[in-house]
């Protein structure tokens, strides 16, 4: 077990299987030291737990904890391509989408599950550059999508 599932396990989670992708697209691509993954559903065990716009539907609590469900969706999808979660060197960038109400603007507060979520299990490499973004709807009527890019180490 990788250190980085090790402290998974200490958080009490697991990394899941990644998300088949809906359309024609890969989960994650490696480029050269760079993983960038596909926006990531809150999918659980194949289906969303809720769907509808945040601000009226979906609560901010419960889209932040969507967020975070996307984030270790993401994780999932580094894991497929990199091999190995200890080579993440570092979070450079993650993106937040989130299917809004329209006069909802708590969209940064939402994203910061998935933000914190890789903070407390990479640590300081969870720390990263960010946007998060309202939008009207998101595939499969999903409260919230998240997509990450990280540098990996050289090690194989």
């Amino acid at each position: 077990m990788s250190a980085v599932e090790a402290r998974l396990a200490e958080l009490g989670l697991s990394l899941p299987s990644v998300v088949p992708p809906l359309a024609a697209y890969q989960p994650a691509v490696q480029s050269g030291v760079y993983v960038y993954t596909s926006g990531q559903l809150p999918m659980v065990d194949g289906k969303l737990p809720v769907t509808g716009k945040v601000g009226a539907e979906v609560t901010a609590e419960e889209a932040k904890e969507l967020a975070r469900t996307c984030a270790l969706n993401a994780l999932a999808a580094v894991k497929s391509v990199a091999g190995d979660l200890d080579r993440v060197a570092r979070v450079v960038k993650v993106v937040g989408f989130v299917a809004s109400a329209s006069d909802f603007t708590g969209q940064p507060g939402v994203v910061n599950g998935a933000s914190e979520l890789l903070g407390e299990v990479l640590g300081d490499k969870g720390v990263h550059a960010r946007s998060a973004v309202g939008v009207a709807v998101l595939p499969l009527d999903a409260p919230v999508e998240i997509e990450i890019q990280v540098e990996l180490t050289g090690a194989v």
